[in-house]
């Protein structure tokens, strides 16, 4: 058993494109259901860094700054939602190896810079995994207006509130890990994407549907050890 883990996110775009569901459900294992809002699926680009991740039962402050890309959707399994990620991008090897072998999780290794500049931030990454499909990330993104309020119901609220991921491991078995933290802290955003190519690293067109985005300074984490769902 893999002991629980405590992550501080911070500086969270969430970058979210509708899509017809027929594009997103082939890509799932068949054990999840896609989870849509408004007939909608959705794919959601998550830049942000984590400040201290490490063993639980560590102290506060002694573990590793990682900033992270991911690629999602959102799904449900037997009525319980999370999250399903097609890709992870993350600093630290031996971080993307420890994922990808205790919690199944599809991590790859990268060079990633975030800048903060007055109250915009700047998010590069490079895909350096050997054999990987290259994913090449550039945007910079910034808060605006007041918080938004992501209340049950809301799109907000499916986009962000989800305290459970799922994968699949290499038996076919369906995965999970709970995620415990207090409701986002969410604000609209501003952001320019200069480059990305993850959707088509993980065999999807670039969506033609107009973005909807949040930021959030962050929330801190507790990541259970990987389940068996099935």
């Amino acid at each position: 058993m893999v002991i629980s883990l405590y992550m501080g996110w911070r500086h969270v775009l969430f970058a979210n494109w509708p899509v017809s569901p027929r594009v997103l459900a082939p890509a799932l294992p068949d054990a999840v259901t896609l989870d849509t809002y408004d007939g909608n699926a959705w794919l959601s680009v998550v830049p942000f860094t984590n400040v201290d991740v490490r063993p639980r039962i560590l102290p506060f402050d002694i573990g590793l700054p990682l900033p992270e890309l991911n690629l999602r959707t959102y799904v449900t399994y037997d009525g319980t939602p999370g999250v399903y990620f097609f890709s992870l991008d993350a600093e630290g090897l031996l971080a993307v190896l420890g994922a990808r072998f205790f919690h199944y999780l599809p991590y790859y290794y990268a060079k990633i810079d975030l800048l903060e500049e007055g109250d915009e931030f700047r998010f590069t990454s490079r895909r350096h995994h050997p054999g990987a499909r290259p994913v090449h990330f550039d945007a910079a993104y910034r808060p605006v207006g007041r918080p938004v309020r992501a209340e049950s119901g809301t799109l907000p609220y499916f986009l962000t509130e989800r305290y459970r991921y799922y994968t699949e491991a290499p038996t076919g078995a369906v995965r999970h890990a709970e995620i415990q933290h207090d409701p986002w802290p969410l604000y609209d955003a501003e952001v320019t994407i200069e480059r990305n190519t993850l959707f088509r690293a993980n065999g999807f067109d670039t969506p033609d549907s107009e973005p909807v985005h949040f930021y959030s300074p962050g929330v801190d984490t507790i990541a259970s050890e990987s389940k068996r769902s099935s």
